[in-house]
């Protein structure tokens, strides 16, 4: 940002000057208590140029906002500032923490305390938010508007700083690393929680998922159930940013319904290989992935007849983009495989014995979206608290309004309900092993992934209302508002249906239920 420009030694302007300058021949206007020459650029304003002059002479701050986010500020101030308006306040650069009332964990607040993170993850967040903000931020919304996939080199760079090492949470594979200034053997899933949050801040979601959802979700059966050859020969390509990694699950013939799989794996008579033949759709990350982590059939029908795969991607595997309400750049692809032939090495666990793979990956795939949606959330109640609270209309602010109070006060206390829980199951995951998670959690991340769904929807319907027309605009004011409803039944669909997912979350419970209770 351009916290140099703003600090920097500008000439400064009495208002009586400023005040001469409001012709078409020679126009300047006040923002922040910098002072802007817009003479050349009225031509080029999207606006037209007889708005700017309507203001020439005078400070335009408010109109400014009501038209314009923070960020076109920040762009044009070196280009078009000639100095600083005489006895106007100096104006505070925001910090990479915002202080907009629940828009942050509570760690982040004043006088608060967290009973499950510390310093360590404060100074982690804002690491990683500014390497965001720096690096990824301006990335995504390039390849978004291009319809593009991620480069080589662009995966190269995530992995140059072990961004990839962050995404499989903690682990051996963290031992002798630095991850944006901390040791690898500090870090934990509060860390892991944090760098899923930070991500889902980030504007462009079809970018969100380009930048690692397939390691996400596809790495963590390869680092627990893989050979140590072939989980040496994916981690390390993963980590390094060398090949990318995608699950495969899905089919067009089943989503939910995972035990009904179609894709079938037979062994040669050898044993050396499998050929496999099927088809998978909706594959996050597919279109670049070097490796497909995929659902399989090896024996009869059901559960017990499936067999988790590490597929390379080799002759007889096709990939195919599928497009997408929320952009190309994520890569979600059909995958084809026509008698692609895998080494058996390849095989993740034991032949036949790959659903309870998938269903404890699926566990860790929920509180992943849970806590997506936990940091896009808390940027929607960022969004709309500040729109209130400086967008005016009968008269006032949209604040003064109590219905619009009670939108913002549901909005609150949907995302800190969904916040607190999701960190109390990730709590739980500091403590339990991953069979304990497998047995014992399962019913609350369903129920998670359920409720988080929920929540997304209806933040979404009271951010668009409030935002009105430039909630439904790509660009401009509301254009984090369009994005987040463009993309808001994702969480609804992805890693399980919302509605069969409130099944399986009881239907588990259920198996605990004491037979002695009683009325």
């Amino acid at each position: 940002m351009g916290d140099n420009q703003q600090e920097k030694q500008w000439p400064m302007i009495s208002t009586e000057e400023l005040a001469q300058h409001n012709t078409k021949d020679d126009c300047w206007i006040a923002i922040n208590g910098f002072v802007f020459d817009v003479t050349k650029f009225m031509a080029l304003h999207p606006g037209g140029a007889k708005i700017l002059l309507d203001y020439g002479g005078q400070d335009a701050t408010q109109i400014f906002y009501d038209l314009h986010k923070e960020s076109v500020f920040e762009k044009y101030l070196p280009r078009l500032c000639i100095g600083r308006l005489e006895g106007d306040d100096e104006v505070e650069t925001p910090g990479l923490i915002s202080q907009v009332p629940y828009s942050e964990d509570i760690l982040h607040r004043p006088s608060w305390h967290s009973p499950y993170m510390n310093e360590s993850h404060a100074l982690f967040r804002e690491r990683i938010r500014e390497w965001y903000m720096n690096e990824m931020e301006p990335m995504g919304k390039s390849l978004a508007q291009s319809g593009k996939l991620p480069s080589k080199k662009q995966i190269k760079m995530m992995g140059n700083v072990n961004f990839f090492r962050c995404l499989l949470g903690p682990g051996e594979h963290m031992k002798g690393q630095i991850l944006f200034g901390m040791k690898g053997e500090d870090f934990d899933h509060f860390h892991e929680q944090i760098v899923i949050e930070e991500r889902a801040r980030m504007s462009e979601p079809s970018f969100v998922d380009a930048a690692g959802t397939g390691c996400i979700i596809g790495l963590p059966p390869v680092a627990h159930h893989a050979s140590p050859e072939v989980r040496e020969e994916i981690l390390s390509g993963v980590f390094a940013g060398d090949k990318s990694i995608c699950l495969a699950v899905s089919e067009p013939f089943v989503g939910s319904d995972v035990a009904n799989v179609h894709t079938t794996a037979k062994i040669t008579h050898d044993g050396e290989y499998y050929i496999v033949n099927g088809i998978k759709k909706w594959i996050t990350g597919g279109m670049f992935a070097d490796y497909f982590v995929t659902a399989v059939r090896t024996g009869g029908r059901g559960t017990k007849g499936i067999s988790m795969l590490a597929i390379p991607r080799t002759e007889g595997v096709t990939t195919k983009p599928v497009k997408t309400l929320y952009g190309s750049t994520a890569g979600t692809a059909l995958v084809i495989f026509e008698d692609a032939k895998v080494p058996a090495k390849y095989l993740l666990g034991r032949e036949n014995e790959g659903f309870p793979i998938i269903m404890a990956n699926f566990n860790h795939e929920r509180w992943f979206a849970a806590v997506s949606v936990v940091g896009a959330t808390r940027r929607l109640v960022e969004e709309v608290f500040t729109w209130t609270m400086n967008r005016r209309a009968f008269g006032k602010k949209l604040i003064d309004q109590a219905v619009v109070r009670f939108k913002l006060a549901d909005m609150i206390a949907k995302v800190e309900a969904l916040s607190s829980w999701t960190s109390l199951i990730t709590y739980q995951m500091t403590k339990m092993t991953g069979f304990e998670q497998f047995i014992h959690l399962g019913s609350s991340m369903s129920i998670l992934k359920y409720w988080m769904s929920r929540v997304a929807y209806e933040l979404n319907d009271h951010s668009v209302e409030l935002f009105g027309g430039r909630g439904l605009t790509k660009t401009g004011l509301g254009s984090r508002i369009a994005t987040f409803s463009n993309q808001v039944k994702y969480g609804a669909i992805l890693g399980g249906s919302e509605s069969v997912m409130a099944d399986l979350g009881v239907r588990l419970a259920q198996r605990a239920f004491p037979a002695n209770a009683h009325l």
